[in-house]
């Protein structure tokens, strides 16, 4: 998008094409749970849970918020620090939540439908190309050039965010995917995502400590809220370094108490210490155990292989 805005940052702006893929994501959405889901998923198993709809919504929303105006228009004209909290939500928030939001059912048919597209994903979904794929495009939306080309052109943006989000999802795959095949266990989750986190780290220092601005397009005469350039690119970068080291090391501290929990009640399972009260009777009479034993009767006497008898015991043979 030009700098139409002007000195007015608060003039309302349409993005119809966020309208479009907003709209397009719901409709795809319920088409998918009450035309499809009758169709594949068996009587009786619910289709979409509750909290599955909770995600997709939420998710629905915060796509919504963070693409469209004002936020769009802060970061894109004004307010570099804006533009990062854009994209930490449309790369660290919102894909997990749609993937979350998504049911293994419809997955299945999307992914296992056998076509060259569904194998490619499959692929690149893996830990190694999808973590790839994610900071390289993360590394490139950093260059001075592709930020100044986002300002300038408002397709080449929008074509920007949707390949974020299309990598992200890839990204998150091993981590939130729907198909338990394609997650990995706990702990390579966690060592996963902590990869994840110093990637951040690196341009987020470079704009923290910058004495001067990396980014010239957003130099300007018009400062909102006053905040100044450097001021600006320092917030951004303390806004990168935080929010995508924090966050994930907070889900790396969730995954870790999940797999304590697990390993847990699996040593406390392969553990367990029996109640003998639930075996034997408290009390056990005399009576009941000679009972028992002449029931099951002596015990049956089996040769030594190697012994010979004693001469005394041999057996006589026929006289």
């Amino acid at each position: 998008m030009l700098l139409a805005a002007g000195t007015d940052p608060w003039r309302w702006q349409p993005h119809p094409e966020v309208w479009v893929l907003v709209a397009g994501i719901v409709i795809v959405g319920g088409y998918g749970v009450r035309v499809i889901a009758p169709k594949v998923v068996p009587p009786g198993q619910v289709a979409v849970t509750r909290r599955q709809k909770g995600w997709f919504f939420g998710a629905v929303a915060l796509l919504w918020f963070s693409a469209d105006w004002p936020m769009h228009d802060i970061g894109e004209q004004y307010l570099y620090s804006v533009h990062m909290i854009q994209h930490l939500l449309l790369s660290f928030v919102v894909p997990p939540m749609f993937l979350m939001a998504t049911p293994e059912w419809l997955t299945r048919l999307v992914l296992l439908d056998g076509g060259p597209v569904s194998r490619w994903i499959r692929k690149l979904a893996r830990p190694v190309p999808a973590a790839v794929i994610f900071n390289g495009l993360i590394i490139f939306l950093h260059w001075q050039g592709a930020v100044s080309a986002s300002v300038r052109n408002g397709p080449f943006h929008f074509a920007m965010h949707v390949l974020l989000f299309a990598t992200a999802l890839l990204m998150w795959t091993p981590v939130v995917g729907p198909l338990p095949e394609l997650r990995i266990s706990l702990p390579a989750r966690m060592v996963y995502l902590f990869m994840q986190s110093v990637v951040p780290t690196v341009p987020g220092a470079w704009l923290t400590f910058a004495q001067n601005p990396v980014y010239r397009i957003y130099d300007r005469p018009y400062r909102l809220w006053n905040i100044g350039v450097i001021d600006d690119q320092q917030a951004a970068g303390a806004i990168m370094k935080i929010f995508g080291g924090f966050y994930l090391w907070v889900i790396i501290a969730v995954l870790f108490f999940r797999w304590a929990v697990n390993a847990e009640r699996h040593d406390g399972n392969r553990y367990r210490i029996v109640d003998l009260g639930d075996v034997v009777p408290e009390e056990l009479t005399y009576e009941q155990l000679a009972e028992e034993f002449e029931r099951i009767g002596p015990a049956l006497r089996e040769p030594v292989p190697g012994l010979r008898k004693p001469e005394a015991e041999a057996d006589p043979g026929p006289v």
